[in-house]
């Protein structure tokens, strides 16, 4: 029944970010444009719902010679790659702002599993152990929330197993006001690397509190 509401509340309150953020829309795509050349947004092949593919929207914070369909972590000097503009948007996470249009049309939910690349095999294949890809996709989630970036692939699909298994408002909340809360402490986000992380706290410690 929640999953029903869920979606109501995807819709509801991604039309009204849409209305309430369109200033910042229009000021952060005159400052790309600025910034550097190509197009404002980005669009990248991920894997939404039952293995089901989609675009991601995201603000393009790299330059148009980035290679395509690499994880940032993966690349060699990927500070080569980000524009200055770029810097900005991923430190502040507002790249990720066009996906509430994603969520509007249904390709993904407000909290839920990050929405992995069609080539990321590795965490594919965990999460399938937990079925965390067998629910829409969020613009945050329980393991953003505990580690971001710096999380080992193993750990990021547990976490998102735990989700799943846990889904609920309550959970949601919690997500959400810790995304807030990460966002504003930039929070595990490490360009260049990936399993930084090597230890935090357990899981089951989180759910407690």
């Amino acid at each position: 029944m929640y999953r029903k509401i869920k979606r109501i509340i995807d819709i509801l309150f991604s039309l009204i970010g849409l209305i309430i953020l369109f200033p910042i829309f229009v000021i952060l795509i005159i400052a790309i444009k600025i910034d550097s050349k190509g197009p404002v947004l980005f669009k990248q092949k991920r894997m939404g719902i039952n293995k089901t593919y989609f675009n991601i929207l995201k603000f393009r914070t790299m330059k148009i010679d980035a290679p395509k369909d690499i994880p940032t972590h993966l690349l060699n000097d990927p500070e080569q790659y980000i524009t200055k503009m770029g810097k900005i948007l991923r430190k502040t996470s507002l790249d990720e702002l066009p996906q509430i249009l994603n969520i509007f049309i249904g390709d993904m939910s407000i909290i839920g599993p990050r929405p992995a690349l069609w080539n990321q095999y590795n965490l594919i294949s965990e999460r399938d152990k937990y079925g965390a890809n067998n629910i829409l996709p969020g613009l945050t989630g329980w393991a953003q929330i505990n580690g971001r970036d710096e999380l080992p692939i193993e750990l990021k699909a547990k976490l998102d197993g735990e989700y799943v298994s846990n889904i609920s408002l309550r959970m949601d909340v919690r997500c959400f006001l810790g995304t807030l809360i990460s966002v504003v402490k930039s929070d595990g986000v490490v360009e260049g690397g990936t399993g930084v992380k090597n230890q935090v706290a357990s899981s089951k410690e989180n759910m407690s509190k």
